[in-house]
């Protein structure tokens, strides 16, 4: 099975790198930039869960791409999404699956629009990982996990074949209720990025500070009364999770948003906190505290765009 991973960064570099470690065909699709990074000091992975350099990994550039994959592992920003879908457009064929690891679902519509929803698979991961100032990918804990599916569930043979490939992924795993899986992390992400975003600081100074228990539960079952209405109310072990790392004490959690604002870097306002007030809207959900985060989070781009 021929896998093309769109982008070779923290994400796509990670678990392209380990299906490539152990013997997949892994293709990545790249900018100059980075091909050449690839081509002189290989793909080097520091992880806990085992370093690896991989030597000359297999890459392509856009403007040379004309084979025909079996899957595409989309692993870019929202605000990146339509270049990267004019990038590997020729890579998808009448069989090719598409499996997106964005969060949210605004991703979906673009998807299906461009390629039509039969190509569209349900994906998420969830892994701590950057490039570092040698444009290395590092891992930062060794949790790791990739979720991949059918959007009306079940398991298909196409996704059984998907599986065998990505078995090389430690936690990676198809699932017959793939839907359910991303509607409960965007509610996680969405209340521990608008969250820690608005307040400029982690799970544990919010908690330790008047009222910062009741906001964190709130926002979160605004997000969870979002999820509801669309058929998803988050209530199995994940969001027991979930509850949980909201209202650790001392917990250092911060979302990757907030860490995107410190460095001064976009954010997905609109696709993780904006599509939800979207979609509150349409039921008549309060959602007062997401409003907040939102403007927040708006003000900042409107800033970083002056």
């Amino acid at each position: 099975m021929r896998v093309l991973v769109v982008g070779a960064g923290a994400i796509g570099g990670y678990f392209g790198g380990r299906m490539l470690q152990a013997g997949r065909d892994i293709t990545f699709l790249v900018r100059p930039r980075r091909a050449s990074e690839l081509a002189s000091a290989g793909l080097v992975i520091k992880s806990p869960n085992g370093d690896i350099t991989l030597r000359n990994p297999p890459t392509v550039q856009a403007d040379k791409l004309t084979d025909k994959f079996d899957v595409v592992l989309l692993s870019c920003k929202a605000f990146d999404l339509d270049d990267a879908i004019k990038s590997f457009a020729p890579a998808v064929g009448d069989k090719t699956a598409i499996i997106p690891l964005l969060n949210g679902m605004l991703h979906l519509d673009a998807l299906d629009k461009k390629f039509g929803s039969a190509h569209v698979l349900g994906g998420l991961c969830a892994i701590a990982a950057t490039l570092n100032e040698a444009r290395e990918v590092v891992q930062l804990q060794p949790m790791q996990s990739l979720g991949f599916g059918e959007r009306a569930g079940g398991i298909s043979d196409r996704v059984r074949a998907i599986a065998e490939t990505f078995s090389a992924i430690n936690g990676a795993a198809a699932s017959d209720h793939i839907m359910q899986d991303m509607w409960e992390k965007w509610v996680f992400l969405a209340s521990l990025a608008a969250s820690t975003s608005l307040m400029r600081t982690s799970v544990g100074n919010i908690l330790a500070a008047p009222g910062g228990k009741d906001f964190l539960l709130g926002i979160l079952d605004e997000c969870s009364a979002i999820a509801a209405d669309a058929g998803h109310m988050p209530a199995g072990p994940f969001f027991q999770r979930t509850r949980g790392l909201l209202t650790t004490e001392g917990s250092p959690m911060t979302a990757s948003m907030f860490r995107d604002i410190k460095a001064g870097l976009p954010v997905e306002a609109d696709h993780v906190i904006g599509d939800l007030i979207v979609r509150a809207d349409r039921a008549n959900i309060p959602v007062q505290r997401l409003r907040t985060a939102y403007t927040h989070l708006k003000a900042y781009e409107k800033q970083r765009s002056a």
